[in-house]
Protein backbone atom coordinates (compact mmCIF):
# COMPACT_ATOMS: atom_id res chain seq x y z
CA UNK A 1 0.00 0.00 0.00
CA UNK A 2 3.11 2.58 0.90
CA UNK A 3 4.64 2.11 -2.66
CA UNK A 4 0.89 2.54 -4.37
CA UNK A 5 0.82 5.72 -2.51
CA UNK A 6 4.02 6.75 -3.68
CA UNK A 7 3.84 6.47 -6.98
CA UNK A 8 0.39 8.07 -7.07
CA UNK A 9 1.93 10.60 -5.68
CA UNK A 10 4.61 10.92 -8.24
CA UNK A 11 2.16 10.80 -11.45
CA UNK A 12 -0.05 13.53 -10.05
CA UNK A 13 3.15 15.37 -10.44
CA UNK A 14 4.14 15.84 -6.58
CA UNK A 15 7.50 17.28 -6.66
CA UNK A 16 10.39 15.57 -4.44
CA UNK A 17 13.68 16.32 -3.31
CA UNK A 18 16.57 13.90 -4.81
CA UNK A 19 16.48 10.81 -2.94
CA UNK A 20 13.86 11.74 -0.42
CA UNK A 21 11.65 8.73 -1.69
CA UNK A 22 14.32 6.91 -0.48
CA UNK A 23 14.14 8.62 3.28
CA UNK A 24 13.53 6.82 6.14
CA UNK A 25 13.53 3.26 4.29
CA UNK A 26 15.70 0.43 5.54
CA UNK A 27 17.82 -2.27 3.65
CA UNK A 28 17.36 -5.74 6.19
CA UNK A 29 19.29 -9.00 5.66
CA UNK A 30 17.43 -12.20 5.77
CA UNK A 31 17.61 -15.57 6.97
CA UNK A 32 15.91 -18.88 5.87
CA UNK A 33 16.17 -22.07 7.16
CA UNK A 34 14.54 -23.85 4.08
CA UNK A 35 13.39 -23.69 0.34
CA UNK A 36 9.46 -23.15 1.71
CA UNK A 37 10.24 -19.95 4.18
CA UNK A 38 12.47 -18.53 1.15
CA UNK A 39 9.11 -18.44 -0.95
CA UNK A 40 7.32 -17.12 2.11
CA UNK A 41 9.67 -14.29 2.21
CA UNK A 42 9.22 -14.02 -1.53
CA UNK A 43 5.92 -13.59 -1.38
CA UNK A 44 6.12 -10.31 0.81
CA UNK A 45 7.39 -8.58 -1.83
CA UNK A 46 3.95 -8.01 -3.39
CA UNK A 47 2.53 -7.38 -0.53
CA UNK A 48 4.19 -5.04 1.62
CA UNK A 49 5.79 -3.39 -1.50
CA UNK A 50 9.73 -3.95 -0.56
CA UNK A 51 12.47 -3.95 -3.18
CA UNK A 52 13.90 -7.90 -2.52
CA UNK A 53 17.53 -6.59 -3.42
CA UNK A 54 18.62 -10.48 -3.45
CA UNK A 55 16.26 -13.30 -2.52
CA UNK A 56 16.79 -15.37 0.33
CA UNK A 57 17.51 -18.95 0.54
CA UNK A 58 18.96 -21.54 2.66
CA UNK A 59 22.37 -21.49 1.31
CA UNK A 60 22.58 -17.12 1.74
CA UNK A 61 20.78 -14.42 3.21
CA UNK A 62 18.93 -12.12 1.38
CA UNK A 63 18.70 -8.59 1.63
CA UNK A 64 15.70 -6.56 1.39
CA UNK A 65 14.57 -2.51 0.82
CA UNK A 66 11.84 -1.87 3.50
CA UNK A 67 9.68 1.43 3.51
CA UNK A 68 10.13 2.84 6.83
CA UNK A 69 6.76 2.41 7.34
CA UNK A 70 6.49 -0.94 6.56
CA UNK A 71 9.49 -1.76 9.26
CA UNK A 72 7.32 -3.18 12.02
CA UNK A 73 5.19 -4.90 9.80
CA UNK A 74 7.98 -6.61 8.03
CA UNK A 75 9.32 -7.42 11.33
CA UNK A 76 6.34 -9.01 12.44
CA UNK A 77 5.71 -10.97 9.07
CA UNK A 78 9.41 -12.34 8.93
CA UNK A 79 9.52 -13.50 12.55
CA UNK A 80 6.32 -14.72 12.61
CA UNK A 81 7.60 -17.17 9.41
CA UNK A 82 10.41 -18.05 11.68
CA UNK A 83 13.21 -16.87 9.31
CA UNK A 84 15.59 -14.24 11.12
CA UNK A 85 16.43 -10.47 10.17
CA UNK A 86 19.19 -7.91 10.92
CA UNK A 87 19.41 -4.26 9.98
CA UNK A 88 22.25 -3.37 7.69
CA UNK A 89 21.02 0.51 6.38
CA UNK A 90 19.28 2.54 9.12
CA UNK A 91 18.28 5.15 6.36
CA UNK A 92 19.01 4.56 2.95
CA UNK A 93 18.50 8.57 1.69
CA UNK A 94 21.51 8.86 4.26
CA UNK A 95 23.38 5.80 2.35
CA UNK A 96 22.63 6.96 -1.10
CA UNK A 97 23.98 10.49 0.05
CA UNK A 98 27.05 9.39 1.04
CA UNK A 99 27.95 7.51 -1.92
CA UNK A 100 26.97 10.39 -4.01
CA UNK A 101 29.38 12.67 -1.54
CA UNK A 102 32.08 9.61 -2.40
CA UNK A 103 32.02 9.43 -5.54
CA UNK A 104 32.25 13.05 -6.33
CA UNK A 105 35.38 12.76 -4.04
CA UNK A 106 36.46 10.19 -5.94
CA UNK A 107 35.91 11.55 -9.44
CA UNK A 108 38.08 14.52 -8.45
CA UNK A 109 40.70 12.81 -7.68
CA UNK A 110 43.16 12.69 -10.76
CA UNK A 111 43.63 9.53 -12.40
CA UNK A 112 46.92 7.37 -12.99
CA UNK A 113 45.99 6.68 -16.08
CA UNK A 114 46.54 7.96 -19.55
CA UNK A 115 43.10 8.68 -21.73
CA UNK A 116 40.13 10.92 -21.08
CA UNK A 117 38.09 8.39 -19.73
CA UNK A 118 39.71 6.51 -16.20
CA UNK A 119 39.00 3.62 -15.12
CA UNK A 120 38.22 4.63 -11.67
CA UNK A 121 34.96 6.72 -11.69
CA UNK A 122 31.16 5.97 -12.23
CA UNK A 123 30.92 7.45 -16.12
CA UNK A 124 27.22 8.44 -17.37
CA UNK A 125 25.55 7.48 -20.98
CA UNK A 126 26.89 10.56 -22.90
CA UNK A 127 30.72 10.24 -21.62
CA UNK A 128 30.69 6.33 -22.40
CA UNK A 129 29.18 6.84 -25.81
CA UNK A 130 32.24 9.31 -26.47
CA UNK A 131 34.76 7.13 -25.35
CA UNK A 132 33.70 4.62 -27.45
CA UNK A 133 33.80 7.15 -30.24
CA UNK A 134 36.92 7.98 -29.18
CA UNK A 135 38.60 4.18 -29.95
CA UNK A 136 36.86 3.52 -32.87
CA UNK A 137 38.58 6.86 -34.12
CA UNK A 138 41.96 5.46 -32.93
CA UNK A 139 41.90 2.09 -32.90
CA UNK A 140 41.93 -0.15 -36.45
CA UNK A 141 40.53 -3.06 -33.97
CA UNK A 142 37.27 -1.25 -32.93
CA UNK A 143 34.24 -0.84 -34.47
CA UNK A 144 31.23 1.11 -32.68
CA UNK A 145 27.15 -0.07 -33.72
CA UNK A 146 24.11 0.91 -32.35
CA UNK A 147 21.97 -2.72 -32.27
CA UNK A 148 18.66 0.15 -31.95
CA UNK A 149 17.13 2.82 -29.89
CA UNK A 150 15.96 2.10 -26.40
CA UNK A 151 12.56 2.81 -25.20
CA UNK A 152 13.14 6.51 -24.74
CA UNK A 153 15.29 6.94 -27.93
CA UNK A 154 18.80 6.41 -26.61
CA UNK A 155 20.90 4.33 -28.64
CA UNK A 156 21.99 0.61 -27.31
CA UNK A 157 25.58 1.02 -28.46
CA UNK A 158 28.00 -1.75 -28.69
CA UNK A 159 32.12 -2.21 -29.45
CA UNK A 160 32.96 -4.91 -31.86
CA UNK A 161 36.67 -5.73 -31.12
CA UNK A 162 38.54 -7.83 -34.24
CA UNK A 163 41.30 -7.58 -35.90
CA UNK A 164 39.70 -9.01 -38.61
CA UNK A 165 37.10 -7.08 -39.16
CA UNK A 166 34.40 -9.48 -38.24
CA UNK A 167 35.23 -11.04 -41.75
CA UNK A 168 37.52 -13.99 -40.72
CA UNK A 169 34.04 -16.70 -39.78
CA UNK A 170 36.53 -19.41 -38.25
CA UNK A 171 37.25 -17.09 -35.29
CA UNK A 172 34.77 -17.67 -32.23
CA UNK A 173 33.44 -14.82 -30.79
CA UNK A 174 33.30 -13.91 -27.20
CA UNK A 175 29.89 -11.43 -25.88
CA UNK A 176 30.19 -9.33 -22.43
CA UNK A 177 27.10 -7.32 -21.67
CA UNK A 178 26.95 -5.26 -18.60
CA UNK A 179 23.95 -2.57 -17.20
CA UNK A 180 20.90 -4.78 -17.80
CA UNK A 181 19.81 -3.62 -14.25
CA UNK A 182 19.90 -0.06 -14.49
CA UNK A 183 21.19 -0.24 -10.73
CA UNK A 184 23.84 -2.28 -10.91
CA UNK A 185 26.12 0.47 -11.13
CA UNK A 186 29.53 -1.47 -10.50
CA UNK A 187 29.22 -3.55 -13.33
CA UNK A 188 29.68 -1.37 -16.17
CA UNK A 189 33.47 -0.46 -15.10
CA UNK A 190 33.78 -4.45 -15.78
CA UNK A 191 32.75 -3.93 -18.90
CA UNK A 192 35.20 -0.68 -19.59
CA UNK A 193 37.97 -2.64 -17.79
CA UNK A 194 37.97 -5.54 -20.51
CA UNK A 195 38.26 -2.90 -23.40
CA UNK A 196 40.86 -1.32 -21.78
CA UNK A 197 42.36 -4.82 -21.70
CA UNK A 198 41.36 -6.00 -25.22
CA UNK A 199 41.96 -2.51 -27.23
CA UNK A 200 44.11 -0.04 -25.20
CA UNK A 201 46.55 -1.95 -22.87
CA UNK A 202 46.87 -5.50 -24.77
CA UNK A 203 48.25 -8.13 -22.36
CA UNK A 204 47.67 -11.20 -24.42
CA UNK A 205 47.78 -11.02 -28.24
CA UNK A 206 46.02 -14.27 -28.89
CA UNK A 207 42.82 -13.06 -26.88
CA UNK A 208 42.39 -10.42 -29.28
CA UNK A 209 44.20 -11.65 -32.69
CA UNK A 210 42.36 -15.62 -32.62
CA UNK A 211 38.87 -14.07 -30.83
CA UNK A 212 36.44 -11.32 -31.99
CA UNK A 213 34.44 -9.57 -29.29
CA UNK A 214 31.32 -7.95 -28.99
CA UNK A 215 31.17 -6.06 -25.83
CA UNK A 216 27.65 -4.01 -24.83
CA UNK A 217 28.70 -1.53 -21.93
CA UNK A 218 25.02 -0.25 -21.43
CA UNK A 219 22.25 -2.37 -22.31
CA UNK A 220 19.61 -0.72 -20.45
CA UNK A 221 21.00 3.54 -21.06
CA UNK A 222 17.23 4.74 -20.44
CA UNK A 223 17.04 3.02 -16.82
CA UNK A 224 20.50 3.42 -15.78
CA UNK A 225 19.85 7.60 -16.86
CA UNK A 226 17.32 7.47 -14.77
CA UNK A 227 19.34 5.35 -11.67
CA UNK A 228 21.46 8.92 -11.75
CA UNK A 229 18.67 11.59 -12.19
CA UNK A 230 15.81 10.28 -10.45
CA UNK A 231 15.36 7.08 -8.38
CA UNK A 232 18.78 5.76 -7.62
CA UNK A 233 17.56 1.92 -7.17
CA UNK A 234 15.64 1.83 -10.61
CA UNK A 235 16.10 -1.56 -12.09
CA UNK A 236 13.83 -2.04 -15.01
CA UNK A 237 13.63 -0.07 -18.42
CA UNK A 238 11.68 2.99 -18.93
CA UNK A 239 9.02 1.62 -20.75
CA UNK A 240 5.04 2.97 -20.55
CA UNK A 241 1.96 1.46 -21.32
CA UNK A 242 1.74 -1.14 -18.92
CA UNK A 243 -0.95 0.23 -16.05
CA UNK A 244 -3.21 3.03 -16.46
CA UNK A 245 -2.07 6.45 -16.13
CA UNK A 246 1.28 4.91 -16.30
CA UNK A 247 1.21 4.49 -12.44
CA UNK A 248 3.94 1.76 -12.77
CA UNK A 249 6.16 2.21 -15.02
CA UNK A 250 9.22 -0.25 -16.82
CA UNK A 251 9.98 -3.98 -17.34
CA UNK A 252 12.51 -6.28 -15.77
CA UNK A 253 14.50 -6.73 -19.33
CA UNK A 254 16.17 -10.01 -17.96
CA UNK A 255 12.48 -11.62 -17.67
CA UNK A 256 11.73 -10.61 -20.91
CA UNK A 257 13.53 -13.03 -22.98
CA UNK A 258 11.67 -15.93 -25.03
CA UNK A 259 12.32 -19.14 -22.80
CA UNK A 260 9.97 -20.39 -20.35
CA UNK A 261 8.29 -16.62 -20.38
CA UNK A 262 6.07 -15.61 -17.65
CA UNK A 263 6.52 -18.75 -15.60
CA UNK A 264 9.04 -17.96 -12.51
CA UNK A 265 8.23 -13.95 -13.12
CA UNK A 266 5.65 -11.20 -12.51
CA UNK A 267 3.03 -10.23 -14.13
CA UNK A 268 2.19 -7.35 -11.90
CA UNK A 269 3.48 -3.77 -13.60
CA UNK A 270 4.31 -2.48 -10.17
CA UNK A 271 6.81 -5.74 -9.47
CA UNK A 272 10.33 -5.20 -10.15
CA UNK A 273 10.68 -8.89 -11.89
CA UNK A 274 7.54 -7.47 -14.02
CA UNK A 275 8.07 -9.66 -17.53
CA UNK A 276 6.13 -7.20 -19.97
CA UNK A 277 3.23 -7.79 -22.01
CA UNK A 278 5.01 -10.54 -24.13
CA UNK A 279 8.49 -11.91 -25.30
CA UNK A 280 10.55 -9.54 -26.24
CA UNK A 281 7.98 -6.38 -26.15
CA UNK A 282 11.07 -3.95 -25.08
CA UNK A 283 13.23 -2.74 -27.48
CA UNK A 284 16.59 -3.61 -25.05
CA UNK A 285 15.66 -7.36 -24.84
CA UNK A 286 14.90 -7.20 -28.71
CA UNK A 287 18.53 -5.34 -29.40
CA UNK A 288 20.14 -7.67 -27.81
CA UNK A 289 18.78 -10.65 -29.14
CA UNK A 290 19.40 -9.46 -32.29
CA UNK A 291 22.92 -9.17 -31.67
CA UNK A 292 22.67 -12.89 -30.79
CA UNK A 293 21.47 -13.83 -33.52
CA UNK A 294 23.47 -12.17 -35.75
CA UNK A 295 26.70 -13.58 -34.88
CA UNK A 296 25.24 -17.19 -33.40
CA UNK A 297 26.92 -19.38 -35.60
CA UNK A 298 30.13 -18.73 -34.49
CA UNK A 299 29.43 -17.27 -30.38
CA UNK A 300 30.95 -19.48 -28.04
CA UNK A 301 30.70 -17.42 -24.72
CA UNK A 302 27.83 -14.77 -23.47
CA UNK A 303 28.97 -13.08 -20.00
CA UNK A 304 25.68 -11.36 -18.67
CA UNK A 305 27.46 -9.03 -15.69
CA UNK A 306 25.25 -8.20 -12.92
CA UNK A 307 25.60 -7.32 -8.98
CA UNK A 308 25.68 -8.82 -6.50
CA UNK A 309 26.66 -12.29 -4.70
CA UNK A 310 29.52 -13.45 -5.98
CA UNK A 311 27.84 -15.84 -8.04
CA UNK A 312 28.45 -17.37 -11.39
CA UNK A 313 25.38 -18.74 -12.61
CA UNK A 314 24.11 -20.73 -15.50
CA UNK A 315 20.80 -21.87 -16.67
CA UNK A 316 18.33 -22.88 -16.55
CA UNK A 317 16.57 -21.10 -14.45
CA UNK A 318 13.44 -23.76 -13.92
CA UNK A 319 16.38 -26.00 -12.23
CA UNK A 320 16.49 -27.86 -15.47
CA UNK A 321 20.20 -28.47 -16.86
CA UNK A 322 21.47 -28.07 -20.27
CA UNK A 323 22.74 -30.95 -21.78
CA UNK A 324 26.23 -29.61 -21.19
CA UNK A 325 26.17 -28.92 -17.80
CA UNK A 326 29.27 -30.81 -16.00
CA UNK A 327 30.92 -28.29 -18.91
CA UNK A 328 29.31 -25.31 -18.03
CA UNK A 329 30.21 -25.98 -14.34
CA UNK A 330 33.94 -26.63 -14.82
CA UNK A 331 34.03 -23.49 -16.81
CA UNK A 332 32.41 -21.71 -14.63
CA UNK A 333 34.50 -22.46 -11.33
CA UNK A 334 37.92 -22.01 -13.31
CA UNK A 335 36.69 -18.46 -14.10
CA UNK A 336 35.52 -18.28 -10.59
CA UNK A 337 39.32 -19.59 -9.25
CA UNK A 338 40.90 -17.20 -11.51
CA UNK A 339 38.06 -14.41 -9.71
CA UNK A 340 39.24 -15.54 -6.30
CA UNK A 341 43.36 -15.37 -6.89
CA UNK A 342 43.14 -11.68 -7.54
CA UNK A 343 40.00 -10.71 -5.26
CA UNK A 344 40.31 -8.61 -2.55
CA UNK A 345 40.40 -11.09 0.71
CA UNK A 346 37.80 -9.32 2.07
CA UNK A 347 35.52 -10.49 -0.73
CA UNK A 348 33.84 -13.87 -0.56
CA UNK A 349 35.03 -16.72 -2.48
CA UNK A 350 32.75 -16.87 -5.91
CA UNK A 351 30.22 -19.81 -6.01
CA UNK A 352 29.49 -21.64 -8.95
CA UNK A 353 26.19 -23.50 -10.08
CA UNK A 354 22.67 -23.59 -11.37
CA UNK A 355 21.01 -20.15 -10.92
CA UNK A 356 18.16 -21.98 -9.65
CA UNK A 357 19.61 -24.61 -7.02
CA UNK A 358 21.91 -21.72 -5.69
CA UNK A 359 19.78 -18.53 -6.33
CA UNK A 360 16.46 -18.32 -7.33
CA UNK A 361 13.73 -19.83 -9.99
CA UNK A 362 13.63 -17.40 -12.96
CA UNK A 363 12.14 -17.65 -16.87
CA UNK A 364 12.99 -15.56 -19.70
CA UNK A 365 16.67 -14.17 -18.82
CA UNK A 366 19.10 -13.25 -21.37
CA UNK A 367 21.29 -16.33 -20.67
CA UNK A 368 19.06 -18.63 -20.53
CA UNK A 369 17.62 -17.55 -24.21
CA UNK A 370 21.31 -17.80 -25.29
CA UNK A 371 21.97 -21.25 -24.05
CA UNK A 372 18.85 -22.87 -25.31
CA UNK A 373 19.12 -20.89 -28.58
CA UNK A 374 22.51 -23.33 -28.90
CA UNK A 375 25.61 -21.18 -27.39
CA UNK A 376 27.33 -23.51 -25.96
CA UNK A 377 28.46 -21.36 -22.85
CA UNK A 378 26.24 -18.47 -21.49
CA UNK A 379 27.15 -17.06 -17.76
CA UNK A 380 25.26 -14.42 -15.30
CA UNK A 381 28.17 -13.17 -13.29
CA UNK A 382 26.86 -11.21 -10.47
CA UNK A 383 29.87 -8.85 -8.75
CA UNK A 384 30.79 -8.97 -5.09
CA UNK A 385 27.94 -7.06 -2.83
CA UNK A 386 29.61 -3.71 -0.70
CA UNK A 387 30.03 -3.70 2.87
CA UNK A 388 30.50 -0.23 4.77
CA UNK A 389 32.88 -0.35 7.22
CA UNK A 390 30.93 -1.73 9.62
CA UNK A 391 30.25 -4.66 8.04
CA UNK A 392 27.04 -4.06 6.84
CA UNK A 393 25.84 -5.20 3.76
CA UNK A 394 25.19 -2.19 1.40
CA UNK A 395 24.34 -3.83 -1.84
CA UNK A 396 23.65 -1.98 -5.16
CA UNK A 397 25.98 1.55 -3.64
CA UNK A 398 29.34 1.56 -5.17
CA UNK A 399 32.48 1.46 -3.35
CA UNK A 400 34.62 4.34 -4.79
CA UNK A 401 37.80 2.02 -4.15
CA UNK A 402 36.22 -1.19 -5.60
CA UNK A 403 35.51 0.49 -8.67
CA UNK A 404 38.76 -0.19 -10.64
CA UNK A 405 39.20 -3.26 -8.72
CA UNK A 406 35.87 -5.08 -10.06
CA UNK A 407 36.87 -4.55 -13.09
CA UNK A 408 40.35 -6.33 -12.52
CA UNK A 409 38.95 -9.29 -10.77
CA UNK A 410 36.03 -9.70 -13.33
CA UNK A 411 38.69 -9.62 -16.47
CA UNK A 412 40.53 -12.06 -15.04
CA UNK A 413 37.28 -14.50 -14.58
CA UNK A 414 36.52 -12.86 -18.42
CA UNK A 415 39.66 -14.09 -19.73
CA UNK A 416 39.80 -17.68 -18.15
CA UNK A 417 36.60 -18.54 -20.08
CA UNK A 418 38.26 -17.11 -23.23
CA UNK A 419 41.21 -18.93 -23.33
CA UNK A 420 39.04 -22.16 -22.04
CA UNK A 421 36.76 -21.27 -25.80
CA UNK A 422 40.41 -20.42 -27.58
CA UNK A 423 41.36 -24.68 -26.38
CA UNK A 424 37.74 -26.02 -26.78
CA UNK A 425 36.32 -23.98 -29.85
CA UNK A 426 34.02 -25.80 -31.80
CA UNK A 427 34.88 -24.10 -35.35
CA UNK A 428 38.20 -25.93 -35.39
Amino acid sequence: MYKFVFLLALSIGLALAKHEEYDGSLVYQVKVSNVEQAQQIYALENKLGLDMWSYAAPSSPGLVLVPGPMRQRFQTEVAALGAQYELQIQNVKEAIELEEKLLATAASRNSSRSGRLTLDKIHRYAEINAYLDELAEKYETVTVESAGKSFEGRDIRYLKISTSKFEDLSKPVVVVQSMLHAREWVTLPAALYAIEKLVVDISDRDLVDKIDWIIIPIANPDGYEFSHTNTRFWRKNRSTGHIIGNLCQGVDLNRNFDINFGSLSSSNPCSETFHGPGPFSEPESLAIRNIVLGNMNRIELYLDIHSFGSLILYGYGNGDLPANALTLNVVGVRMAQAIDAVKWESKPNYRVGNVALILYRVSGSAPDYVQAIGIPLAYTYELPAYRNQNNSLNGFLVDPDFIEQAGVETWEGIKAGAKWVLQNTRRK
